[in-house]
């Protein structure tokens, strides 16, 4: 795992411990049901951090004969895993804590102070913590989007860790709202709704890292820029003609699976045909270091056949 996912990881971790103890002291004085899911979301965020880290370290184990490609998809499996607890301990309890709270018969939140000043904390540490974010993305994310660094990043956990940042932080102001409501009117419907906005805000989120890591988990190709790179190393290689055909996958974020149909030059023999494939292959590692297993099928084309053709 890069370093910038590790340092981002950590600070959405250790942040979200800190918050997570907080607004658990602050839910006992006051029995807000925001706090009380503000409380479990921290605790989600916080294991979602941890499991991030056990994928990249259980990614960096050797390649085995039953897993002969490694085990760089560990980081995307426990990202889908992420996205799930998210999903379920995250949005779905609130809304049902948000939902049972309005059934029953209260006034207002006691001690709003506590859960204020709580909620005002989270607010610095998570905005913290999603700079960190910011920062250690932009490099990966280049001249594109948000949007469009999320939806195609073959890292998992810098978008994972992004969203849930961003989730936080909104569900942090919607808790706020939902509490300084309740304390102003003296309806603890306003604490209800200001829970089920936090678990409808998190059941989005969810959603969307579930399906850009289902995505991932199945196979993305590299993208363009590099698939671009690749072709351009093969053709510029001597004895190389035209890529007839190009299939990439990656296998992990830092792992990349190529192959390639090549049609070379009709007059090298197998000696010249095995140096090109060689010389094709170190060119390809030189422009894209992850392209870790490279598959060169060469075609060698009749040359009657290319008469014809170029008659037709």
């Amino acid at each position: 795992m890069a370093s910038g996912s590790t340092k981002a990881i950590l600070a959405a971790m250790f942040a979200n411990l800190g918050i997570a103890i907080a607004k658990f002291a602050a839910y006992v004085f006051t029995s807000s049901s925001s706090m009380l899911a503000e409380s479990i979301h921290s605790v989600a965020d916080t294991s979602n951090q941890a499991l991030l880290l056990l994928g990249g370290h259980r990614a960096r184990k050797h390649a085995t004969a039953e897993h002969p490609f490694g085990y760089g998809r560990e980081r995307y499996f426990w990202s889908f895993v992420v996205a799930l607890v998210l999903f379920t301990l995250g949005g779905l309890f609130a809304i049902y804590e948000g939902w049972h709270k309005l059934g029953e018969e209260g006034h207002g939140v006691s001690n709003a102070g506590w859960a204020i000043g709580v909620l005002a904390l989270g607010i610095v540490l998570e905005g913290a913590s999603f700079r960190t974010a910011v920062k250690e993305s932009r490099p990966l994310k280049g001249p594109a989007s948000w949007w469009e660094f999320i939806r195609h990043s073959r890292t998992p956990e810098l978008p994972v860790v992004l969203l849930e940042d961003l989730g936080a932080l909104m569900g942090l102001v919607l808790a706020l709202v939902g509490v300084s409501a309740a304390t102003i009117t003296g309806d603890s419907r306003w604490d209800a709704y200001g829970t089920i906005a936090i678990g409808v805000l998190l059941v989005i989120i969810a959603t969307v890292l579930v399906f850009e890591m289902k995505s991932l988990l199945i196979g993305e190709s590299a993208r363009e820029p590099i698939r671009r790179k690749i072709v351009e190393a093969i053709e510029g290689t001597e004895g190389m003609g035209v890529v007839l055909d190009l299939r990439t996958q990656h296998v992990g974020p830092d792992q990349l699976l190529v192959g390639a149909e090549v049609e070379l030059d009709p007059g090298l023999d197998t000696d010249e045909v095995a140096a090109a494939i060689d010389c094709a292959e170190a060119r390809i590692r030189e422009a894209v270091p992850i392209a870790e297993m490279i598959y060169i099928e060469p075609e060698i084309p009749d040359e009657n056949d290319a008469g014809l053709a170029l008659e037709e």
